[in-house]
């Protein structure tokens, strides 16, 4: 079983930063890819922002040029630095790792989610 826990978030005025991370621990063998998705009230979750294993990331169009992901793969820990924050960024962030696992003597594909944090952006 492996978990991911997030920490960071929280209320923040319009034009602020917040940054919140994500740390994966259990029988980890690799963390292929990290990411961070959002679900804003009455709306569906959408990806914020991925990054793999060698580093390449992927941002949603909302928030080019303001967030920024980042992970220590020594750590299995991901990082995502908000600046620019504007009302709605407004959601519950969720952590994602799509990951190998060791079970026994095999190794399996899973995907596991976080949590969720609150990171509320005020007008």
């Amino acid at each position: 079983q492996v978990h991911l826990v997030e920490s960071g978030g929280g209320l923040v005025q319009a034009g602020g930063s917040l940054s919140v991370s994500c740390a994966a621990s259990g029988r980890i063998f690799r963390i292929n890819v990290m990411g961070w998705y959002r679900r804003a009230p009455g709306k569906q979750r959408e990806l914020v922002a991925a990054i793999t294993s060698g580093g390449i990331t992927n941002y949603a169009d909302s928030v080019k040029g303001r967030f920024t992901i980042s992970r220590d793969n020594a750590k299995n820990r991901v990082y995502l630095q908000m600046n620019s924050l504007k009302p709605e960024d407004t959601a519950v962030y969720y952590c994602n790792a799509n990951l190998l696992e060791v079970a026994g003597t095999q190794i399996y594909e899973y995907e596991y989610w976080g949590q969720g944090t609150q990171v509320t952006v005020s007008s």
